[in-house]
C-alpha cells in the first residue's frame, strides 16, 4: 500500500534520510524507532512532502506521489497525524471534524465513539483542549478523510500515563479494523512493538534492521543493541 525506494531527502541542504527502502501492506502496522535524530520524523515528512525530496520514489497504491503537492497526497489516502498535533486553535472540534471529513467508513459519529472525550467538547476551540484531547482530535480529523494509509509522528509524546493508556486501546481499534495501513514512529519501543506487525529501526537516516515485532520484543538485549543502548 505503501513504499518507498531508495528515497533521499532532508532540509534545505541538509540531507536527513538516505536511500531508504520500506514497505507497508494494506492492514498492516509497521512501526520506525530509533534514538532521537535518526531521521523518523523526516521521513513521514518526506512521505506527506513537507520535507524535500531529493531522489527516490514514493509510491501509495501503486502510484508515485513523490511529486504531488501535500494536499493532493491526502486526496490520494495519505493521512497524517504529526508531531506537536497541529490542531487549529480557533476551531472548534466540531468545525475539526466538518472541515476533514471526506466520504468513507469513518465518520463523524465513528470517531466521536472512538474518542468519547471529544463528543463532550464539540463547541470547545483548539487551543481550549488538553494534550490529551487535542491529540484524539488529532487523529481523528485524519481518520475522517478516509485514508489507506495512516502515518503517526509520536503520537503518545508528553502525555499523562493513562492518557497514553487510553490512546494506546483506540489506535488498537483502529489496526483491529484493517481498513488502513499505519506507519508509527514512537520513541517508546515497548509500546511500538505491542501496536505493530513489524518493527523498522532507523539510525543516522537508514533502515538498520527490520523484523516481526513479536520476535523482537522477546529480546530485550537486541533491541538495546540496535537502539545503541548497550554502550
Amino acid at each position: 500500500m505503501l513504499e518507498t525506494r531508495k528515497l533521499c531527502g532532508g532540509w534545505g541542504p541538509t540531507l536527513v534520510v538516505e536511500d531508504l527502502n520500506l514497505q507497508v501492506a494494506a492492514g498492516e502496522t509497521v512501526a520506525i524507532v530509533g534514538r532521537n535524530g535518526v531521521g523518523k520524523s523526516t521521513l513521514l515528512e518526506l512521505i506527506v512532502g513537507r520535507a524535500q525530496r531529493r531522489s527516490g520514489s514514493i509510491l501509495l497504491a501503486g502510484g508515485d506521489i513523490a511529486l504531488l503537492a501535500t494536499h493532493e497526497r491526502a486526496r490520494r489516502g495519505l493521512g497524517y497525524v504529526p508531531q506537536g498535533r497541529e490542531v487549529f486553535p480557533s476551531l472548534t472540534v466540531a468545525e475539526h471534524l466538518q472541515v476533514a471529513a471526506r466520504p468513507g467508513d469513518w465518520t463523524a459519529p465513528r470517531v466521536l465513539e472512538l474518542f468519547p472525550r471529544l463528543g463532550e467538547r464539540l463547541a470547545s476551540h483548539g487551543n481550549q483542549l488538553s494534550g490529551g484531547e487535542q491529540q484524539m482530535l488529532a487523529i481523528a480529523r485524519a481518520l475522517l478523510g478516509n485514508p489507506r494509509v495512516l502515518l503517526m509522528d509520536e503520537p503518545f509524546e508528553g502525555l499523562a500515563p493513562i492518557i497514553v493508556e487510553h490512546l494506546v486501546q483506540s489506535i488498537r481499534k483502529i489496526v483491529q479494523a484493517g481498513s488502513l495501513a499505519l506507519l508509527l514512529v514512537e520513541q517508546r519501543v515497548d509500546i511500538a512493538l505491542d501496536l505493530s506487525h513489524r518493527c523498522i529501526v532507523m539510525d543516522r537516516g537508514r533502515v538498520v534492521f527490520e523484523g516481526r515485532s513479536g520476535e523482537l520484543a522477546q529480546d530485550e538485549s537486541r533491541i538495546a543493541a540496535l537502539m545503541g543502548l548497550g554502550h
